[in-house]
Parts: structure tokens; sequence; C-alpha cells
């Protein structure tokens, strides 16, 4: 493991500036307006989402004037073009009114834009790519997205996206995309910003000629939402789901109750070596009791972490005077799988939207902390990624009905996003591979991130953020299972 220092760097004072305020649009006229795109039933449950955001640092030691005199306009007229083809991200999400039994909708009009801030900010940039750091350092590198407003008949215009990119003169800088989970998962963000910065690196090298004549660098993405079958009416359930007064107050993604405030932000990586070992150590446990068919990196990273969460989590309910932890409760993980290729569904790879299936594993608390624990959470979740494989959208009937269930007080809920096959480190503007990249939003929401490794390697990267009281618990945890496993 690279990283177990919990000596944790805090961010100065710093001064932060906005140089610029603009909208990005796709080219004119190269759009039929109105586009209009039905929502699915993957699109449904994210209604109420927190937006998602996604921050890239990159190395860059130029001060600004220099951006803003040959970067800037390259970054600007790169995402105006690859905006013609991910054109959702520049629409917005039309809420009808509930009177005009119409269902919510992306639309894009002619004037509809990207908001596109550019600032400078005197941080460190050694310390906002730092492993382990004070969770709020980010916060003045992320966009807001645009208020939605009301228009005269009730219905609701929500932007969907905004960019800013933030220059730390002569070190670094950074872009960092807020998002609304309705229009796309992570897949469609990432196909996206490589796709943008592919396309910047190529005018780069074109000595900046913004009129050069291009090749899409990558795949086009499909905006064929009608391939999105429903058989089981799955968007009609989730629909009269959200006008139920009870949804309308839970946030989907608030499964975890958290906020930013007294949080460190940590990232942990697991060498292939380790996972390897990790992997071994599993399989060993569960000859001695029963068989796992495929044991995935994914399966025994997520199985560790959880582990080390309840247990850094039980820790501090016995130091809390008069808190007891009933041990007989359930604790759950949750994680996302890409439907894309399901036999169900069959859609293109390229395909632009929401292609998610919600999964979760329950596992006693007494069972879960044992010694045997991760073999257990292994066990767990490895099933169910095998119950998914022959029946993607097992348990979808319910799904909402089940998150809010979970949302409820007093419930144990660790949740996984990310994964490394979306390749975060492979997205290069021309100035290299990012220093860092991670999910900000993950210090609000609570859940954890998984992605490659900006030193590639085949290992693993996780990102989470906990409570100053609560890390170097969770850390000293994590080492400790790590080194048991790793020498045997």
């Amino acid at each position: 493991m690279n990283n177990t220092n919990t000596n944790i760097t805090h961010e100065t004072k710093f001064t932060m500036k906005v140089i610029e305020h603009s909208q990005v649009a796709p080219p004119p006229n190269s759009l039929t307006s109105p586009t209009i795109l039905p929502l699915t039933f993957f699109d449904i449950p994210w209604f109420y989402c927190h937006p998602i955001q996604r921050i890239f640092f990159y190395h860059f030691p130029h001060p600004t004037h220099h951006f803003l005199q040959t970067t800037l306009p390259i970054l600007k007229h790169s995402l105006s073009i690859t905006l013609l083809h991910f054109f959702p991200f520049s629409s917005n999400l039309i809420v009808p009114p509930n009177s005009q039994n119409t269902d919510p909708y992306i639309r894009y009009l002619d004037e509809d834009s990207i908001s596109f801030t550019v600032a400078e900010s005197s941080a460190d940039f050694n310390i906002l790519v730092s492993d382990s750091q004070d969770a709020q350092n980010w916060h003045h590198l992320v966009p807001n997205l645009p208020p939605p407003r009301t228009e005269q008949d009730n219905t609701r215009i929500i932007p969907i996206m905004a960019i800013q990119v933030t220059v730390l003169p002569n070190s670094g800088l950074s872009i960092c995309l807020s998002y609304n989970h309705v229009a796309a998962d992570g897949k469609s963000l990432h196909h996206f910003v490589k796709f943008w910065a592919s396309l910047s690196k190529a005018i780069a090298k074109n000595n900046n000629n913004l009129s050069l004549e291009y090749s899409p660098p990558l795949d086009l993405p499909s905006h064929e939402r009608d391939r999105v079958k429903d058989p089981n009416g799955l968007k009609l359930v989730y629909l009269q789901e959200l006008e139920d007064s009870e949804s309308n107050e839970m946030e989907f993604a608030g499964l975890v109750r958290d906020s930013y405030v007294n949080k460190i932000r940590t990232a942990l990586v697991l060498s292939y070596e380790q996972v390897q070992k990790l992997k071994k150590w599993v399989t060993d446990k569960c000859k001695e009791s029963c068989r796992i068919q495929h044991l995935s990196t994914f399966v025994v990273t997520s199985s560790l972490i959880w582990f080390c969460m309840i247990k850094a989590e039980e820790g501090d309910s016995k130091s809390d005077e008069g808190d007891c932890v009933d041990l007989d409760d359930h604790c759950y993980f949750v994680f996302l799988a890409d439907c894309r290729d399901s036999g169900e569904l069959s859609l293109p790879k390229t395909y632009f939207g929401n292609c998610l299936a919600s999964y979760t594993v329950a596992v006693k608390r007494d069972e879960l902390i044992g010694k045997n624990g991760i073999v257990s959470a292994s066990i767990g979740i490895e099933k169910k990624i095998r119950h998914l494989k022959s029946h993607a959208l097992l348990g979808a009937e319910t799904l909402m009905s089940d998150y809010r269930e979970m949302s409820k007080p007093g419930k144990s809920v660790t949740v996984v996003a990310g994964s490394p096959k979306l390749a975060v480190y492979e997205t290069d503007f021309g100035w290299g591979k990012p220093k860092k990249s991670d999910a900000v939003h993950l210090d609000s929401s609570g859940s954890i991130s998984l992605s490659d490794c900006r030193d590639g390697g085949g290992g693993i990267e996780v990102g989470l953020a906990l409570e100053r009281s609560r890390i170097t618990n969770f850390i000293n945890i994590f080492q400790e299972q790590l080194d048991n496993i790793c020498s045997m």
C-alpha cells in the first residue's frame, strides 16, 4: 500500500479569484432544435441524487497568462465540438408539473450551453494532490450547477452540467465537472471527458489550429434510448415512487448521512501483488467452508474496505458512552454494475445515459466483524455478482423502496461507486496523465470510490473521506489486516 500516513497536511489560507465566467455550447446550428431525449427506468432513481463532482489535477508549470492565451481557447473550442456529440450535458432536465401528466425528459434548445468558469487559486498544488488532506481543500475548485428555474406553467428547468478550470500558477491546474446523475452514469461521463481531452490534445499538437478538420478521437456516443427495453414496467413503478411524499423527502444518494465538516480525505492504494495475495488468502479460507466461483479484484477490495469500515464504526460506538451497537443488526453493502452488455439489454458499449443496476449485500454485524468477516463479505458480494450475470435486473422492482428503508436512521450502509474499468488516469489533455482524480462528493455522500492507479501496474485506488476521530482507527485496522494477509 502506498499510503498509510495519518499525518495530515492542512491547507493554509489561500486567495481565490474568478477570472472568467462564460457559456460553452455546441457549434451553432449543428443540432436539431429542440432535441428531446426521454428518460429511461435507469435514469429515474437518480432523480434526487446529489450532484456528481469529478475532479482532475494536472501538472501545469506555467503562469496564468500563458494558460489564458494558449490553453483556454483550445479547451473551449474542443469542448464545443465535444458537446456536438454529447449534447445532453449542455441540455436541461425538464420536469413538467403533475397536472400535465407528462414524464420528465431531457431537452436541448439552440440557446442551451454549459456554465464554464475559469479561476485562479493560490492553494498549494502539492497539498491538493496529496493522499491525505482536509476534505474541504477541494471545495473552492468545484463549480456550482446553475439554479433551476420555473416557467409560468410551473415546469421546472434544471441545468445538467457545469465545469470549472482552476489555475494554480506555475504548478498545476484542476478541471472539475459537476453534473446531474439523471443524465448519465460514470461510464458516459468518462467517455465524454476522454473525448474532450483527446480532441484538445490533437488540436494542441496541430500547432493550436482551431480550424482543424478532425476525425473523432474515440467512438461516438449512442443516444438510442428506444433500445432500452422495459418489459417489467419499471419506469412507471419508479415514477409512482417519486410521487410518494416519503420519496420526495429522500435524497437517493443520501443512504449514508454525512457531511464534509471535520473530515479527512484519504486515498489508499493496493498494488497488484497485494490484491493477488488477498485473493489467495480469501480463496484458501473459502476452501474450508464453501466454494466461491470468481474472486475478482472488486470483490476482495470491497470486502476488505467494508470490513474495516464496520470495525472502525464498532470502535467509535464503544468510545461513545451509552451508545451500543446491536450485533444482530445487518450491515448493508451497496454497489452498482454496468448493464450495457447484459443479455437482457444488449445495448451498445457507447450507450449514453444511465445503465446501472444496484445491488445490496446484507451481512449480520457480528459475522462481518468476526475473524472471518472479510471472507463472509467476499462470499456475499461474489454471490450477488454471480446472480446479476444471469439476471441483471434482479430485485429492480423494489429498488426505490429498498433504498428508502436503508436510508432510515440507525442503518449501517456502505456504498461503493466507480470502477478501475473507467480508467480515469488515462484522461490526457496533452499535459500527461492526471496527478490525481477522484469524486469530490464522497465527503458529503459518505460513499467510497474505486479507480485505477495513477502509476498503473494493475493496482486499485480507493478513495474515501472519514471524520478526523475515525480516520486513524480505520487506517490502523486496514494496515493490520493487509499486513497479516500479505505476510502469509
